[in-house]
């Protein structure tokens, strides 16, 4: 399965405008099958929903919604519209939908502060239109949505989500479902929206193909099925050292688990050789539970010459801490030279570096936090414009980029960017990055290029967590759990 393009709103306009000269220049063909394919969804989804309550707003959103409706009334359902009192239909299409709507004696209320008892709500108020200043009566009218108890089907993108980034800059509607029409949007991926947005499926509405050529997406969607394409069957001949050495380095006082788990998890993912330097007082407990990882104490940066000449790749930052020891050992890996993942402790010494600069061969993988405190922003900005902040830390390093949290994003120089979109709430616990540490360096070290490598981390690291939480539920989730999942996807080969 190939990665999916996802689509800004830009981009959108544009294949919305060709599709409509290819149906012969009548712009109303795609709103009369956005609605069509929206009732269909309906049905499909809520066959027993007898009265339908459809919000519309002003634009060709609302304009679907009138059309939803109508089919509603076709069928015999009890189909009411409301809409705010200065969200006539503007546009040509919107009117057109809302006549015929009327014309089969449908009626559209003003919202008057609450909505009627109803089987199924239908957000058809702003779709990709929304613009973040809300008006106070809309933003009544999606809490109102957000209150009300029946399931709610959102058109195309739920009201108040930022279609392009995932943000949700004030009240927005809680679908149940929603229905992209024409291509998937980026922001439905990721961030905040992923929780507004709630299961998600698409209508193409048989756009042609020719409608889609030339158009750079903001960002593709990459299936865990992709694994199979990177993670191919060794050869009978195989050897350890085929499979690359990683050097894992962290785990100053009290920080000894995280390095452990980074050194596991490089393990179970197939690195041919695991090296862990660490604090003397790691060691014995290290080689107790793990014989296979070799593990030295550290003190100095005279200590890392021969493991940093070996290795192939090196895994910073797991319980690195910011002390002298996590310092001096920080400075000595990073002037190697060597291919880098930098995570946790790593990060944050790098944002504490005077000047950014490029680094060699490097993917970081900050979560929002860290991300932060590497670009001096708050957290929120981050959130607010993930893909954004994923790009500029790509470019202001030259180095591959994996922003945690729900809707992973992946980006790197020149690259569009992709997102993971595996992973669940469970995961959200400490020692779940040091994990993802090892599983990216393992796969570099195993030939994979940096891009690659840090996107099949994401994909194999979330789809082990989901396969562990499907085991016994998300809450109280370990990293650990994870560990046996990792080494099974890590060969897809097996997967039926």
């Amino acid at each position: 399965m190939p990665a999916l393009p996802l689509y800004d709103n830009a981009a959108l306009r544009v294949i919305e405008s060709r599709a409509t000269r290819q149906l012969g220049g009548d712009a109303f063909e795609l709103m009369r099958r956005a609605g069509r394919a929206a009732w269909r969804h309906a049905l499909r989804n809520w066959p027993q929903a007898q009265r339908i309550v459809v919000v519309c707003g002003p634009g060709n959103n609302g304009g679907d919604g009138y059309v939803l409706a109508k089919h509603a009334l076709d069928s015999g359902r009890d189909a009411r519209v409301l809409h705010l009192e200065s969200h006539a239909p503007r546009s040509e299409q919107a009117r057109r939908a809302f006549e015929e709507f009327r014309s089969r004696g449908g009626k559209a209320d003003v919202f008057r502060g609450a909505l009627p008892a109803a089987d199924l709500v239908v957000d058809a108020l702003f779709g990709i239109g929304f613009a973040h200043a809300h008006e106070p009566a809309a933003e009544g009218l999606i809490e109102a949505m957000r209150r009300h108890p029946a399931p709610c089907l959102a058109l195309d993108v739920p009201s108040g989500v930022d279609a392009a980034t995932g943000a949700v800059p004030g009240p927005a509607v809680m679908a149940t479902r929603t229905l992209e029409f024409i291509a998937p949007k980026p922001g439905l991926a990721t961030g905040a929206a992923v929780q507004h947005a709630g299961l998600v499926d698409m209508a193409d509405l048989d756009v042609p193909g020719a409608a889609y050529e030339g158009i750079t997406p903001k960002a593709e969607l990459v299936p865990p099925e992709q694994l199979r394409a990177w993670l191919r069957p060794r050869p009978r001949d195989a050897h350890k050292g085929m499979f690359g050495r990683v050097l894992c380095i962290g785990g100053d006082d009290g920080g000894g688990g995280a390095i452990a788990m980074c050194g596991d998890a490089a393990l179970r993912c197939g690195a041919g050789l695991v090296e862990v330097l660490t604090r003397e007082a790691h060691v014995a407990p290290m080689l107790a539970r793990r014989p296979e990882l070799m593990v030295r104490a550290v003190e100095r940066a005279e200590d890392l010459a021969a493991p940093l000449q070996r290795a192939d790749v090196v895994a910073l930052g797991p319980g690195l801490g910011q002390e002298l020891w996590g310092r001096v050992l920080f400075k000595a890996a990073m002037a190697a030279g060597k291919s880098l993942v930098l995570d946790a402790d790593g990060l944050n010494l790098l944002a504490a570096r005077k000047t950014a600069g490029t680094l060699h061969d490097a993917i970081l993988t900050p979560h929002p936090g860290e991300a932060a405190r590497l670009l001096s922003m708050s957290t929120e900005a981050i959130q607010a414009d993930r893909f954004g902040a994923a790009r500029a830390l790509a470019e202001r390093h030259a180095a591959v980029v994996v922003l945690k949290g729900a809707g992973t994003v992946v980006a790197a120089p020149g690259r569009v960017p992709r997102v993971v979109a595996v992973g669940n709430p469970g995961m959200a616990t400490g020692g779940m990055g040091d994990l993802l540490t090892g599983v990216i360096a393992a796969l570099r070290a195993q030939g994979l290029a940096a891009f690659d490598a840090a996107t099949g981390g994401v994909l194999l690291h979330g789809v082990a967590g989901d396969a562990a939480a499907r085991g016994g539920g998300e809450r109280g989730l370990l990293p650990t759990d994870l560990l046996l999942h990792l080494r099974r996807f890590a060969n897809p080969e097996l997967l039926k």
